[in-house]
């Protein structure tokens, strides 16, 4: 048997990146994957690939600023395939570098209410549905620079630093109650985006910054994702895990 076959799961932010590949293998191990984005369509692109390789999937517009669109979600996910038992809450973004003292005050709340809002409300309603299903297994995504910090980007380090408190207090709540709940911190991820918004050298130096020489790929973290889903990782809860190359390691 597959890892998580009979499993249902949602992944937000699943549209593209890091969402996309840990979609593609969860479907790839059994799941059913509800594979959530504030773009459908990209959202049904990762349908269509995980349907025509033989997963089960389908797709949900979500807004993770929105409350009502977390419930909306979990509700899809229990009416088409029958419950909820894994969940990655991956959506994120950031904003244009900026000092503290010039920081736009729309850009602190539009980062915010994505990036820890957003995971609020995710567990708002995943954890009563997997407690329902008998159990279950969440990854909160945040980032490398949730335990280190960088300038010019106040809203995304304080917000990943606070999604890890979030991630302790859900586990201290849930998992005697049989749901698990772990954060993982990526490093910096070798994305098209990243590529085309850095110069040769800016990229060379960002690569330096890793023990490892080299940024990261999605689907060493998505390794790292399915593994905390999993059963393996059973006596493991309220953590976070880098896998960041040694980026915070100097």
């Amino acid at each position: 048997m597959a890892r998580f076959d009979s499993k249902v799961a949602i992944v937000t932010g699943g549209g593209s990146g890091i969402g996309a590949e840990i979609s593609r293998e969860l479907a790839a191990e059994g799941a059913s994957v509800v594979v959530t984005d504030i773009r459908l369509e990209a959202a049904q692109a990762i349908v269509d690939q995980i349907t025509a390789a033989g997963g089960k999937a389908a797709a949900f517009q979500q807004n993770t600023a929105r409350w009502e669109d977390s419930e909306a979600a979990v509700t899809f996910a229990k009416a088409t395939f029958g419950g909820l038992n894994l969940a990655v809450n991956n959506a994120g973004i950031g904003a244009a570098p900026q000092n503290i003292g010039d920081y736009k005050i729309e850009d602190w709340d539009r980062v915010r209410a994505v990036d820890l809002d957003g995971v609020f409300y995710g567990l708002r309603f995943q954890l009563p549905a997997m407690v329902e299903s008998g159990g279950g297994a969440i990854v909160n995504m945040a980032s490398v620079l949730g335990s280190v910090g960088i300038a010019q980007n106040a809203a995304y380090v304080t917000s990943k630093h606070a999604l890890i408190g979030l991630t302790k207090v859900a586990a201290l709540e849930y998992t005697a109650q049989g749901v698990r709940t772990n954060a993982v911190g990526p490093g910096f991820i070798d994305t098209p985006l990243v590529r085309s918004s850095l110069s040769p050298e800016a990229l060379a130096g960002l690569e330096q910054m890793h023990a490892a020489k080299r940024l990261g790929k999605d689907k060493e973290v998505a390794a790292l994702a399915l593994f905390l889903l999993s059963d393996d990782a059973s006596f493991i809860s309220g953590s976070y895990h880098l896998v960041d190359g040694g980026y915070s390691a100097q």
